[in-house]
């Protein structure tokens, strides 16, 4: 029999749970926290048990997990995946209340961060390659919030229009920075070097495949099987030639933790082998991904089949 089409991420539709979280949401804004929380699985019950695909994802990247990590308390079952996305809506609520002004600043963890602040106060900009693990948007708000730091977040807006624009509403200025990328065009690529040449920072995710046909990605080894990386950040880092990060953000207790770490002081790919260099930063970037995702097993948000490898095309092919 042969195998069933591999859904795209792209494809998923949001609109039913944005629509729960804005209900949620007023409810936290209104009566606090464990009120939200007390109405929060009655909507996940409803959105986990007519969504099988996500669900069978979680399922699957629960054991995984479990498996690899040896972490036995892990539960890939109905319980992991509800306790799975009972994580993702707190992190959309977290994402609201931040937009909105109601959150406390001052229980956020900086990890190196001092390479990155010598990158800023020399004026010099860079990559930063992030995941769906965590909230970003603390990083966003918090980077308007000290100053010094300007980022521009590419995204494909068009899986996420109604989650941003309910961001927007809370708060305009939330849109400023998000700049809307299907394909890497030459325009694009320079826009976005005249950015890094004035100091400030490109942010791509590093964990989901392009949205258009015949994407371009290399393997990697995430969790102990092979799954497909995007070469388009690296492609990006070797056009810019500016510093390289990654970074994470994450949940641990009642605070916040921001992640930097130094990827490359810059990508220069070879005119052979090119393949192989793109393997190799992946699976860098993979095994940083890995090591947070075993941290907070929790906190990585990507509900569709993410190893089953898509048809590729070359990876020497030009961007």
């Amino acid at each position: 029999m042969p195998a069933a089409p591999r859904r795209h991420w792209a494809h998923i539709n949001e609109a039913s749970f944005v629509a729960g979280m804005r209900f949620l949401f007023w409810i936290c804004r209104t009566f606090g926290r464990w009120p939200f929380r007390l109405f929060l699985y009655p909507v996940l019950t409803w959105y986990v048990l007519t969504q099988p695909a996500a669900r069978a994802a979680s399922s699957d990247y629960l054991r995984r997990v479990r498996n690899h990590g040896k972490l036995e308390w892990i539960n890939p079952g109905l319980a992991g995946v509800m306790r799975h996305f009972a994580a993702f809506a707190e992190c959309i609520l977290d994402k609201m209340l931040l937009w909105g002004g109601h959150t406390n600043f001052g229980k956020v963890a900086y990890f190196g961060e001092k390479q990155l602040d010598d990158d800023i106060a020399s004026g010099r900009g860079g990559l930063l390659i992030c995941s769906h693990f965590g909230n970003l948007e603390l990083c966003r708000v918090l980077a308007r919030q000290r100053g010094g730091m300007k980022m521009t977040v590419l995204v494909h807006t068009k899986h996420a229009r109604k989650f941003n624009q309910l961001l927007g509403q809370l708060d305009p200025e939330s849109q400023l920075n998000l700049l809307q990328v299907t394909e890497m065009s030459p325009a694009t690529a320079m826009l976005l070097n005249e950015r890094v040449s004035r100091g400030e920072f490109v942010v791509i995710a590093g964990d989901r495949v392009p949205v258009t046909s015949g994407a371009r990605t290399c393997e990697a080894q995430f969790m102990g099987a092979p799954a497909a990386f995007p070469v388009g950040p690296y492609v990006l880092a070797s056009l810019l030639q500016c510093p390289v990060y990654m970074l994470f953000s994450m949940r641990s207790g009642r605070r916040s933790e921001i992640h930097f770490e130094r990827l490359r002081d810059s990508v220069r790919l070879p005119r052979k082998g090119r393949e192989q260099a793109f393997a190799e930063l992946a699976q860098d970037y993979a095994a940083r991904l890995e090591h947070f995702c075993l941290r907070a097993p929790f906190q990585w948000f990507n509900f569709f089949e993410f190893w089953r490898m898509p048809d590729r095309e070359s990876t020497d092919a030009s961007c």
